[in-house]
């Protein structure tokens, strides 16, 4: 009985709603981010931090962010990717006209023009819902994405059309180019993901948090018990938005160093969504589970046979790992198809009451 809350007696109401009222959340959430602040940090290389780390958190903020608009106010969108370029450009055109202002305060800032973008397209899902909405996303996903290829002042007239992140320094520390250290990089990426998935999960909580599932349930209901759609759904897509901008910015400053149009093409808006699918619509954590799922199991399925001692060809490899990729998809959308995050709770659930069948 792992989980069991017998003894842990709340007294306030404080208590009642605290993010983690249970006190083996709390540890087991005190132990995950002592790994990750401590642990990885002190064990892992710089290919782990680069390759591995720094991705998976990018694509874990934007799976919130996604879900922040999918899974918890049920608007259907396809052009995560298109948004989270409007946050690198945005970030990369901020640090071209205020060079020296922190680098961190422009990235996070740059959220706040992908959350307008977000919200002048999330305009007609006051009037439409489903797929034809996501239509209306896919097209802002190709018109966004033919403003990155077209429009020379967004990337700085550079010949090559791709954006080249300058070097910048914090307290004597150089914090983004090529010449930043991966664990300076890792820490910082860290911190704004926690600090913004902290905040995801208390606005979720609230008054916004519960509208929003009041719309994804029945929106018609949700309008005649005071709810106002509009109001709701654009500010659910603008802080969708704004969070798959933040992650678009981190991911050229923290992670490529240099990015074309193509890097936020509609294959990535597809990634981002089935990360949201896999781990779980309407979860925080499914978020992460889903980009561990969909970044970190091709890599270690990428390197498995070389670490047996198996010899196999690159692109035997590369088929294989798409294979048993989309097998797994497929057996855990069938198992449960609430995600990853669904199994988590099944499973917490069973270790309340081990080892009894009830």
């Amino acid at each position: 009985m792992f989980y069991r809350e017998a003894g842990q007696f709340k007294t306030s109401y404080e208590a009642d709603q605290a993010l983690f009222p249970i006190r083996q959340d709390r540890i087991a959430m005190g132990l995950i981010l002592a790994v990750a602040f401590i642990g990885i940090p002190a064990l892992a290389n710089d290919f782990f931090l680069t390759s591995i780390m720094i991705p998976f958190l990018v694509f874990s903020l934007a799976a919130i962010g996604l879900n922040v608009l999918t899974g918890f106010c049920g608007q259907l969108s396809l052009g995560t990717g298109a948004f989270m370029g409007v946050g690198a450009y945005a970030a990369y055109k901020l640090t071209s006209i205020f060079p020296d202002v922190n680098v961190i305060l422009l990235v996070l800032l740059s959220g706040f023009f992908s959350a307008g973008i977000g919200a002048i397209f999330g305009l007609p899902s006051l009037r439409i819902k489903g797929l034809y909405l996501a239509v209306t996303t896919l097209a802002a996903q190709f018109f966004l994405e033919w403003c990155f290829i077209r429009i020379p002042w967004l990337y700085n007239y550079n010949a090559s059309g791709a954006i080249e992140i300058p070097q910048r320094e914090m307290f004597g520390i150089i914090v983004s180019g090529a010449e930043a250290a991966p664990i300076t990089r890792y820490f910082i990426v860290l911190t704004i993901v926690v600090a913004i998935a902290f905040l995801v999960a208390n606005l979720i909580r609230g008054r916004i948090g519960r509208s929003w599932m009041m719309i994804r349930d029945m929106d018609i209901a949700a309008e005649l018990m005071g709810i106002r759609p509009l109001r709701a759904k654009l500010l659910a897509f603008a802080v969708s938005s704004y969070i798959c901008g933040v992650a678009g910015a981190m991911m050229v400053f923290f992670w490529l160093n240099a990015a074309e149009p193509s890097s936020y093409s509609i294959t990535l808006s597809f990634q981002i969504l089935f990360m949201v699918i896999l781990g779980g619509l309407g979860s925080i954590s499914g978020a992460f589970l889903g980009a561990a799922f969909i970044w970190i199991l091709p890599l270690i399925l990428r390197f498995l046979p070389g670490l047996v001692g198996i010899d196999v060809a690159a692109e035997a490899v590369h088929h294989v790992q798409f294979m048993i990729v989309g097998a797994l998809i497929i057996f855990f959308l069938i198992v449960e198809p609430h995600g990853l995050a669904r199994l988590w709770q099944i499973g917490k659930q069973k270790l309340r009451v081990w080892p009894f069948p009830y």
